[in-house]
């Protein structure tokens, strides 16, 4: 099924960091709002990197975002893709990152996952020549990585805020 992505990115003046997935799951698409699948972790994950609250609703989690100076968005603007699953991705378009890129000061990009890393590098990179850091994806399918250690990994956004 084509998807075109119905999710304005998420930054102001201040986002320094810019954490980009691959394309919004049906759920996030439905919730009109990024990582919404209750089983991701996403959230969980940066609620414990700020020693924070978990953020349940669209507004708190905008706020959230905002508020410790990242950024959202993801890395294409439409795609061939059957559900939620990312190796099923097929005539990827990129986002331009421009969007973000010309009107906030970001300092490092990051990317939630093997295929968000892998489009960005080839489909963005060339252009932005900002490189991108692979994260583990916070997705209720990369269940191999426990919650540890993606707080661990996620960790790597801190020092860029």
């Amino acid at each position: 099924m084509l998807i075109v992505h119905p999710l304005e990115p998420v930054f102001d003046a201040s986002s320094r960091v810019l954490i980009l997935g691959t394309m919004p799951s049906p759920k996030s698409r439905e919730a009109g709002f990024y990582y919404a699948h209750p089983q991701n972790r996403f959230w969980k994950v940066l609620a414990a990197l700020f020693k924070s609250e978990i953020p349940f609703d669209r507004e708190a989690r905008r706020g959230f975002v905002l508020r410790h100076r990242i950024a959202l968005w993801d890395v294409l603007r439409s795609c061939e893709i059957e559900g939620a699953s990312d190796a099923s991705i097929k005539r990827p378009v990129p986002n331009d990152l421009s969007v973000v890129l010309d009107r906030a000061p970001i300092q490092a990009i990051f990317c939630t996952g093997a295929k968000s890393a892998a489009f960005y590098r080839k489909l963005i990179e060339p252009v932005t020549k900002h490189p991108a850091i692979a994260l583990p994806s916070t997705s209720p399918a990369n269940c191999a990585v426990s919650f540890e250690r993606l707080c661990a990994a996620y960790g790597a956004i801190l020092p860029w805020l």
